[in-house]
Protein backbone atom coordinates (compact mmCIF):
# COMPACT_ATOMS: atom_id res chain seq x y z
CA UNK A 1 0.00 0.00 0.00
CA UNK A 2 1.19 3.58 -0.81
CA UNK A 3 1.88 5.93 1.99
CA UNK A 4 -0.82 8.15 2.61
CA UNK A 5 1.32 11.23 1.46
CA UNK A 6 0.77 10.09 -2.02
CA UNK A 7 -3.13 10.73 -1.70
CA UNK A 8 -2.55 14.64 -3.14
CA UNK A 9 -2.87 16.33 -6.45
CA UNK A 10 -5.12 14.94 -9.93
CA UNK A 11 -7.24 11.87 -9.70
CA UNK A 12 -9.32 11.49 -12.29
CA UNK A 13 -12.45 9.28 -12.34
CA UNK A 14 -11.81 6.69 -14.70
CA UNK A 15 -14.22 6.28 -17.71
CA UNK A 16 -15.16 2.95 -19.31
CA UNK A 17 -15.12 2.56 -22.50
CA UNK A 18 -17.31 -0.04 -24.32
CA UNK A 19 -17.26 -1.70 -27.74
CA UNK A 20 -20.67 -0.86 -30.26
CA UNK A 21 -21.80 -4.31 -28.31
CA UNK A 22 -21.66 -2.04 -24.86
CA UNK A 23 -18.37 -4.59 -24.14
CA UNK A 24 -15.93 -3.24 -22.50
CA UNK A 25 -13.11 -2.06 -25.04
CA UNK A 26 -9.55 -3.30 -23.04
CA UNK A 27 -7.58 -1.65 -25.91
CA UNK A 28 -9.47 1.77 -26.19
CA UNK A 29 -8.99 1.41 -21.85
CA UNK A 30 -5.25 0.90 -21.99
CA UNK A 31 -4.81 4.35 -24.54
CA UNK A 32 -6.62 5.88 -21.81
CA UNK A 33 -4.92 5.16 -18.96
CA UNK A 34 -1.46 6.39 -20.43
CA UNK A 35 -3.20 9.77 -21.89
CA UNK A 36 -4.20 10.11 -18.06
CA UNK A 37 -0.72 9.30 -17.01
CA UNK A 38 1.47 11.30 -19.86
CA UNK A 39 -1.07 14.54 -18.10
CA UNK A 40 0.64 13.98 -14.78
CA UNK A 41 -1.85 12.63 -12.48
CA UNK A 42 -1.12 11.39 -8.99
CA UNK A 43 -3.60 8.61 -9.07
CA UNK A 44 -5.86 6.98 -10.80
CA UNK A 45 -9.65 5.99 -9.15
CA UNK A 46 -11.06 3.13 -11.11
CA UNK A 47 -14.36 1.79 -10.53
CA UNK A 48 -16.12 4.73 -9.71
CA UNK A 49 -19.13 5.92 -10.83
CA UNK A 50 -17.76 7.65 -14.42
CA UNK A 51 -16.72 3.94 -15.15
CA UNK A 52 -20.36 3.18 -14.71
CA UNK A 53 -20.13 0.98 -11.97
CA UNK A 54 -23.53 0.31 -11.11
CA UNK A 55 -23.57 -0.93 -14.69
CA UNK A 56 -20.87 -4.06 -14.75
CA UNK A 57 -21.24 -6.86 -13.15
CA UNK A 58 -19.14 -7.87 -10.58
CA UNK A 59 -16.89 -9.97 -12.63
CA UNK A 60 -16.08 -7.04 -15.08
CA UNK A 61 -15.45 -5.01 -12.16
CA UNK A 62 -12.87 -7.02 -10.74
CA UNK A 63 -11.64 -8.07 -14.10
CA UNK A 64 -11.47 -4.05 -14.76
CA UNK A 65 -9.61 -3.06 -11.83
CA UNK A 66 -7.14 -5.97 -12.26
CA UNK A 67 -6.47 -4.83 -15.68
CA UNK A 68 -5.88 -0.97 -14.64
CA UNK A 69 -3.27 -2.36 -12.03
CA UNK A 70 -1.34 -4.02 -14.40
CA UNK A 71 -1.31 -1.67 -17.17
CA UNK A 72 -0.35 1.08 -14.63
CA UNK A 73 2.44 -1.01 -12.94
CA UNK A 74 3.01 0.91 -9.99
CA UNK A 75 3.89 3.96 -11.59
CA UNK A 76 0.92 6.07 -9.86
CA UNK A 77 -1.41 4.48 -6.84
CA UNK A 78 -4.86 3.36 -8.12
CA UNK A 79 -7.85 3.30 -5.30
CA UNK A 80 -10.99 1.36 -6.89
CA UNK A 81 -14.52 1.19 -5.28
CA UNK A 82 -17.48 -1.30 -6.93
CA UNK A 83 -19.09 -0.34 -4.03
CA UNK A 84 -22.79 -1.05 -5.57
CA UNK A 85 -24.33 -3.71 -3.31
CA UNK A 86 -27.24 -3.21 -0.74
CA UNK A 87 -26.92 -5.80 1.80
CA UNK A 88 -24.33 -5.41 4.35
CA UNK A 89 -22.86 -8.64 4.09
CA UNK A 90 -22.88 -8.53 0.41
CA UNK A 91 -20.99 -5.15 0.70
CA UNK A 92 -18.74 -6.88 3.03
CA UNK A 93 -17.80 -9.59 0.29
CA UNK A 94 -18.06 -7.33 -2.43
CA UNK A 95 -15.16 -5.01 -0.91
CA UNK A 96 -13.10 -7.69 0.19
CA UNK A 97 -12.78 -9.05 -3.34
CA UNK A 98 -11.91 -5.71 -4.77
CA UNK A 99 -9.63 -5.62 -1.61
CA UNK A 100 -7.59 -8.71 -3.09
CA UNK A 101 -6.55 -7.16 -6.12
CA UNK A 102 -4.27 -4.99 -4.66
CA UNK A 103 -5.45 -1.52 -4.91
CA UNK A 104 -3.84 1.31 -2.87
CA UNK A 105 -7.05 2.34 -1.20
CA UNK A 106 -10.95 0.53 -1.51
CA UNK A 107 -13.53 3.28 -1.72
CA UNK A 108 -16.50 2.95 -0.26
CA UNK A 109 -19.97 4.63 -1.32
CA UNK A 110 -21.58 7.03 1.08
CA UNK A 111 -24.92 6.05 0.12
CA UNK A 112 -24.47 2.33 -0.03
CA UNK A 113 -24.41 2.98 4.08
CA UNK A 114 -27.99 3.75 4.63
CA UNK A 115 -31.03 4.07 2.58
CA UNK A 116 -32.40 7.63 1.64
CA UNK A 117 -34.35 7.71 4.56
CA UNK A 118 -32.56 6.64 7.57
CA UNK A 119 -30.30 8.76 9.58
CA UNK A 120 -26.44 9.30 10.15
CA UNK A 121 -26.14 6.87 13.23
CA UNK A 122 -26.79 3.94 10.63
CA UNK A 123 -24.51 5.55 7.96
CA UNK A 124 -21.86 5.15 11.23
CA UNK A 125 -22.92 1.98 12.11
CA UNK A 126 -23.03 0.43 8.66
CA UNK A 127 -19.01 2.28 8.38
CA UNK A 128 -17.99 0.72 11.65
CA UNK A 129 -18.95 -2.62 10.98
CA UNK A 130 -17.78 -2.36 7.12
CA UNK A 131 -14.57 -1.33 8.39
CA UNK A 132 -14.00 -4.02 10.91
CA UNK A 133 -14.44 -6.72 8.17
CA UNK A 134 -11.88 -5.72 5.92
CA UNK A 135 -8.35 -6.68 5.96
CA UNK A 136 -6.14 -3.23 7.81
CA UNK A 137 -3.92 -3.58 5.07
CA UNK A 138 -5.46 -1.93 2.64
CA UNK A 139 -6.54 2.04 2.99
CA UNK A 140 -9.63 2.52 2.69
CA UNK A 141 -11.24 5.81 1.36
CA UNK A 142 -15.11 7.17 1.03
CA UNK A 143 -17.17 8.57 -1.81
CA UNK A 144 -20.38 11.11 -1.50
CA UNK A 145 -21.45 9.62 -5.03
CA UNK A 146 -24.21 11.32 -6.56
CA UNK A 147 -26.22 7.73 -7.90
CA UNK A 148 -28.75 6.42 -6.62
CA UNK A 149 -28.96 9.24 -4.06
CA UNK A 150 -26.31 12.36 -2.79
CA UNK A 151 -25.80 10.86 0.73
CA UNK A 152 -23.31 14.10 2.07
CA UNK A 153 -21.19 13.10 5.07
CA UNK A 154 -22.13 14.29 8.62
CA UNK A 155 -19.13 15.86 10.72
CA UNK A 156 -19.80 12.88 12.62
CA UNK A 157 -18.72 10.46 10.47
CA UNK A 158 -15.99 12.73 8.85
CA UNK A 159 -14.70 12.55 12.50
CA UNK A 160 -14.64 9.11 13.06
CA UNK A 161 -12.84 7.85 9.95
CA UNK A 162 -9.58 10.55 10.82
CA UNK A 163 -10.04 9.08 14.20
CA UNK A 164 -10.04 5.68 12.94
CA UNK A 165 -6.48 5.40 11.53
CA UNK A 166 -7.85 3.43 8.18
CA UNK A 167 -9.11 6.11 5.81
CA UNK A 168 -6.96 7.74 3.69
CA UNK A 169 -8.70 8.74 1.27
CA UNK A 170 -12.03 11.29 0.80
CA UNK A 171 -13.98 11.98 -2.40
CA UNK A 172 -15.64 15.40 -1.41
CA UNK A 173 -18.98 16.41 -3.72
CA UNK A 174 -20.58 18.64 -1.02
CA UNK A 175 -19.38 21.46 -3.56
CA UNK A 176 -19.66 24.45 -0.29
CA UNK A 177 -16.56 26.18 0.64
CA UNK A 178 -17.94 26.45 4.35
CA UNK A 179 -18.37 22.56 4.59
CA UNK A 180 -14.88 21.44 2.98
CA UNK A 181 -12.82 23.96 5.13
CA UNK A 182 -15.13 22.49 8.16
CA UNK A 183 -13.82 18.79 7.03
CA UNK A 184 -10.45 20.20 6.48
CA UNK A 185 -10.38 21.03 10.18
CA UNK A 186 -12.03 17.93 11.30
CA UNK A 187 -9.58 15.94 9.52
CA UNK A 188 -6.04 18.07 10.09
CA UNK A 189 -3.03 15.73 11.33
CA UNK A 190 -4.87 12.08 10.33
CA UNK A 191 -4.14 9.93 7.26
CA UNK A 192 -7.10 11.37 5.14
CA UNK A 193 -6.75 13.58 2.48
CA UNK A 194 -9.34 15.83 1.28
CA UNK A 195 -10.04 15.24 -3.07
CA UNK A 196 -12.35 17.74 -4.32
CA UNK A 197 -14.33 16.80 -7.00
CA UNK A 198 -16.08 20.43 -7.72
CA UNK A 199 -14.04 22.99 -10.29
CA UNK A 200 -15.79 26.11 -8.77
CA UNK A 201 -14.61 25.52 -5.38
CA UNK A 202 -11.21 23.98 -6.29
CA UNK A 203 -8.79 26.82 -5.81
CA UNK A 204 -10.50 28.15 -2.11
CA UNK A 205 -10.22 24.58 -1.05
CA UNK A 206 -6.72 24.10 -2.00
CA UNK A 207 -5.76 27.86 -0.39
CA UNK A 208 -7.86 25.97 2.49
CA UNK A 209 -5.60 22.85 2.58
CA UNK A 210 -7.51 20.64 0.55
CA UNK A 211 -4.96 18.06 -0.95
CA UNK A 212 -6.24 18.38 -4.51
CA UNK A 213 -8.75 17.26 -7.09
CA UNK A 214 -10.92 14.00 -8.34
CA UNK A 215 -13.97 15.11 -10.61
CA UNK A 216 -15.18 14.04 -14.37
CA UNK A 217 -13.71 17.65 -15.62
CA UNK A 218 -10.17 15.44 -15.58
CA UNK A 219 -11.24 13.66 -18.42
CA UNK A 220 -11.06 16.48 -20.62
CA UNK A 221 -8.14 18.43 -19.18
CA UNK A 222 -6.13 16.59 -16.59
CA UNK A 223 -2.89 18.71 -17.30
CA UNK A 224 -4.80 22.19 -16.35
CA UNK A 225 -5.90 20.75 -13.24
CA UNK A 226 -2.38 18.95 -12.70
CA UNK A 227 -0.86 22.67 -13.10
CA UNK A 228 -3.24 24.15 -10.29
CA UNK A 229 -2.68 22.04 -8.05
CA UNK A 230 0.79 22.33 -8.52
CA UNK A 231 1.45 26.07 -9.62
CA UNK A 232 -1.40 27.82 -7.11
CA UNK A 233 0.89 29.16 -4.66
CA UNK A 234 3.87 30.27 -6.97
CA UNK A 235 1.74 31.69 -9.52
CA UNK A 236 -1.17 33.17 -8.18
CA UNK A 237 -2.60 35.14 -11.01
CA UNK A 238 -2.50 32.50 -13.46
CA UNK A 239 -3.92 30.27 -11.40
CA UNK A 240 -6.94 32.68 -10.70
CA UNK A 241 -7.20 33.20 -14.68
CA UNK A 242 -6.77 29.08 -14.64
CA UNK A 243 -9.19 28.45 -12.43
CA UNK A 244 -12.06 30.78 -13.72
CA UNK A 245 -12.03 28.72 -17.00
CA UNK A 246 -12.06 25.09 -15.19
CA UNK A 247 -15.17 26.86 -13.34
CA UNK A 248 -16.56 27.60 -16.51
CA UNK A 249 -15.85 24.29 -18.48
CA UNK A 250 -16.74 22.55 -15.79
CA UNK A 251 -20.60 23.35 -16.79
CA UNK A 252 -20.06 20.89 -19.80
CA UNK A 253 -20.60 17.70 -17.15
CA UNK A 254 -24.54 18.64 -17.66
CA UNK A 255 -23.97 17.94 -21.74
CA UNK A 256 -25.04 14.30 -21.04
CA UNK A 257 -22.19 13.27 -18.97
CA UNK A 258 -20.46 10.43 -19.70
CA UNK A 259 -21.24 10.88 -23.48
CA UNK A 260 -19.81 14.08 -23.90
CA UNK A 261 -16.59 12.86 -22.21
CA UNK A 262 -16.31 9.57 -24.29
CA UNK A 263 -16.93 11.75 -27.37
CA UNK A 264 -13.91 13.92 -27.03
CA UNK A 265 -11.72 10.71 -26.30
CA UNK A 266 -13.15 9.46 -29.74
CA UNK A 267 -11.93 12.78 -31.07
CA UNK A 268 -8.58 12.48 -30.06
CA UNK A 269 -8.28 9.11 -30.91
CA UNK A 270 -8.34 7.35 -27.53
CA UNK A 271 -11.85 5.87 -27.69
CA UNK A 272 -13.87 3.99 -30.86
CA UNK A 273 -16.83 4.75 -30.13
CA UNK A 274 -18.52 6.91 -27.31
CA UNK A 275 -21.07 3.82 -25.81
CA UNK A 276 -21.89 3.86 -22.88
CA UNK A 277 -24.60 2.02 -20.47
CA UNK A 278 -26.12 4.39 -18.62
CA UNK A 279 -27.59 6.68 -21.22
CA UNK A 280 -27.79 6.49 -25.10
CA UNK A 281 -25.60 9.00 -26.89
CA UNK A 282 -28.42 9.88 -29.73
CA UNK A 283 -29.44 12.99 -27.57
CA UNK A 284 -25.86 14.23 -27.11
CA UNK A 285 -25.51 14.10 -31.07
CA UNK A 286 -29.01 15.48 -31.90
CA UNK A 287 -28.69 17.97 -29.43
CA UNK A 288 -25.62 19.36 -31.00
CA UNK A 289 -23.32 18.84 -27.67
CA UNK A 290 -20.35 17.93 -29.57
CA UNK A 291 -20.31 21.62 -30.89
CA UNK A 292 -20.27 22.94 -27.53
CA UNK A 293 -17.39 20.85 -25.86
CA UNK A 294 -15.50 21.14 -28.80
CA UNK A 295 -15.54 24.74 -28.37
CA UNK A 296 -14.72 24.27 -24.11
CA UNK A 297 -11.93 21.94 -24.96
CA UNK A 298 -10.33 24.45 -27.67
CA UNK A 299 -10.66 27.32 -25.29
CA UNK A 300 -8.71 25.38 -23.00
CA UNK A 301 -6.22 24.70 -25.46
CA UNK A 302 -5.83 28.59 -26.27
CA UNK A 303 -5.55 29.29 -22.38
CA UNK A 304 -2.61 27.03 -22.71
CA UNK A 305 -0.67 28.84 -25.50
CA UNK A 306 -1.50 32.16 -23.96
CA UNK A 307 -0.14 31.67 -20.27
CA UNK A 308 2.41 29.34 -21.56
CA UNK A 309 1.42 26.86 -19.49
Amino acid sequence: MQTASQYCGVWPVMLTPFDEHREIDWASLEKLIEWYLRAGVSGLFANCQSSEMFFLSEAESLQLVRFVLERVDGRVPVVASGHTACALSQQIDQLGKMAETGVDSLILISNRLAAASEGDDTVLNSLQRITAALDDRVGLGIYECPHPYKRLLSDEVVRWCAESGRYTFIKDTCCQIDTIKRRLELTRGSRVHLANANGQTLLASLQAGAHGYSGVMANFHPELYVWLCKHWQDAPEKARIVSDYLATASLAESLDYPICAKDYQVSIGNFRTATSRTRDPAHYYSAHFATNTQQMVRLGETLKTLLAL
